[in-house]
């Protein structure tokens, strides 16, 4: 499956302080209700994935609780965040 170029661009490079709003899968309202929750920043939501063990189902499952992603963002997400990891850890 082809990845966005959102996807491609946060994979590219160290996630610094990026906005949770740059992960794949994630617009502005999503991204307002993440923060809103204290999500605020890429590096917390990964913090999450990585709690979650990688395991991108849970992760899934848990951005849908949290913040009502759909199928298709959350899978977007969970893949982008696995394929930074991948890169970076």
């Amino acid at each position: 499956s082809s990845t966005s170029q959102k996807h491609r661009n946060f994979v590219a490079e160290p996630m610094g302080e990026k906005p949770v709003g740059t992960l794949a899968g994630i617009g502005e309202v999503l991204g307002r209700k993440l923060e809103e929750k204290g999500f605020d920043k890429a590096y917390v939501v990964l913090g999450q994935f990585l709690v979650l063990k990688k395991d991108e189902e849970l992760f899934r499952e848990w951005l849908k609780d949290t913040c009502g992603a759909n199928a298709e963002q959350s899978r977007n997400c969970s893949g982008c965040l696995r394929e930074w990891c991948n890169a970076f850890l």
